[in-house]
């Protein structure tokens, strides 16, 4: 189960980050000093750390010990940058099939005066309503308030009124994943400070505040998953995770040309293109084929290295596609997709998938912040530092989680312990 902790600010101090995809883990971690009234705070990158994945896929811990191990390289060489321990990771969620839901939370009003209580009254029940069929809350925002009907609502608190009802999105994850998650993080020493969808992540760090006011599509192709997320009203509305990514294209290459994965990876991100040259059937690649004592080299043109890239990628843009028109969010992300993440990096990404998905599209990389390496200020870490912009932004509530108590399973059981906890 998530708890919810409520801020007023931005998180200030010491911040570690922890980014456990399928192709690398990453930890950074900045320190965060409050900056002048109505700015957010200054950020300060104190040490970087990452590593090759293992156990990961999609997404998800297939290995326990080969994840760890992964974690604690990351996390050990960013605290010998920092010359600090750290104790608490804000962690990127992207497994567990993630699915949002938008419902309608209400509480009578005590006293005919809303206060905190009230409003916690209504977020609690919310809460309840979204853990529901063995499903965990990772994140939930709140996108209106109306009072006896009455509204929107910019803030209730003080207003008089006799029945409180927020409109609420919610993201919740298979409970088992998520909690295979938050043990192989606590078997590395560390404590989850908050869990932070993907998506959300994403957004913050590579769509401007005007597209997220406005209404952007934000899509973040990792390794071995591509995370959809969309924003408007300067709201996070929608996230969904499709379990394709750029290993996919990786595979594609090794499969075709029958060579080792690590040099289907080198020529993806060498010769990995969308983009029809006359040039392409006179330039020449060389790589070895897999297998035998000494490997034998062999040569293709970079043509046909797009011919294989090409259909994969057409195929990740059709699901997007796909799954933005069946959610019905699609209208309310502004008509433009911004693309990040490692694998949109392929050259000439940007103008094909705007020819596929029917929209303007862009290849975006995080905005720097203070004294980020300028290797990491691309799509490919767009998570991690979108991560640190969710532990200071304020009024991005981030969840922190505990261990779903056995009784509390059930509607009955969940309505038992919101008593207890409440009064």
């Amino acid at each position: 189960m998530l708890t919810r902790q409520r801020r007023t600010s931005g998180a200030t101090g010491l911040i570690a980050v922890l980014d456990v995809g399928s192709s690398k883990v990453s930890s950074i971690i900045a320190s965060a000093e409050p900056g002048r009234p109505g700015e957010p705070p200054s950020i300060r990158i104190l040490g970087v750390g990452h590593q090759r994945s293992k156990g990961i896929k999609a997404g998800v811990i297939v290995d326990l010990d080969s994840a760890e191990t992964a974690v604690r390289a990351a996390v050990g060489q960013s605290e010998r940058m920092a010359g600090v321990e750290i104790e608490k990771v804000f962690l990127a969620v992207s497994c567990g099939r993630l699915q949002s839901l938008h419902f309608s939370a209400h509480a009578d009003v005590e006293n005919r005066i809303v206060t905190d209580y009230d409003v916690a009254r209504a977020v609690q029940a919310g809460r309840v309503y979204a853990e529901r069929e063995g499903r965990s809350l990772v994140h939930m925002n709140r996108l209106g308030v109306r009072l006896d009907g009455q509204g929107p609502i910019r803030e209730p608190r003080g207003m008089s009124g006799q029945r409180l009802s927020l409109q609420l999105h919610a993201v919740t994850a298979d409970d088992a994943p998520l909690r295979n998650l938050v043990l192989m993080i606590e078997r590395c020493h560390l404590a989850p400070a908050g869990l932070v969808p993907t998506a959300l992540a994403s957004g913050l760090a590579v769509a401007t505040p005007d597209e997220r006011r406005l209404g952007v599509t934000c899509v973040d192709i990792g390794g071995g998953s591509t995370t959809l997320g969309v924003f408007g009203d300067g709201q996070f509305l929608w996230t969904e995770v499709l379990p394709v990514g750029g290993n996919h294209v990786t595979f594609d290459l090794a499969r075709q040309l029958e060579t080792p994965l690590a040099e289907a990876e080198r020529i993806k991100a060498l010769y990995g293109t969308v983009v029809k040259a006359t040039s392409d059937d006179r330039e020449f690649v060389s790589y070895p084929l897999a297998g035998g004592d000494e490997p034998e080299l062999c040569q293709t043109t970079k043509s046909y290295v797009r011919q294989i890239v090409e259909p994969r990628m057409q195929l990740i843009l059709k699901l997007i596609r796909e799954r933005l028109d069946a959610s019905g969010m699609a209208r309310y992300g502004g008509g433009r997709v911004v693309l990040t993440g490692g694998g949109s990096q392929i050259v000439g990404l940007a103008p094909f998938a705007a020819e596929v998905l029917g929209v303007p599209v862009r290849v975006a990389r995080p905005a720097p912040i203070g004294g980020v390496p300028a290797n990491l200020c691309t799509p490919a870490f767009a998570t991690s530092l979108g991560l640190i912009a969710a532990a200071v932004t304020p009024d991005i509530d981030v969840s922190g989680y505990r261990e779903r108590e056995a009784l509390a399973a059930g509607y009955f059981g969940r309505m038992g312990q919101w008593l207890r906890e409440s009064f």
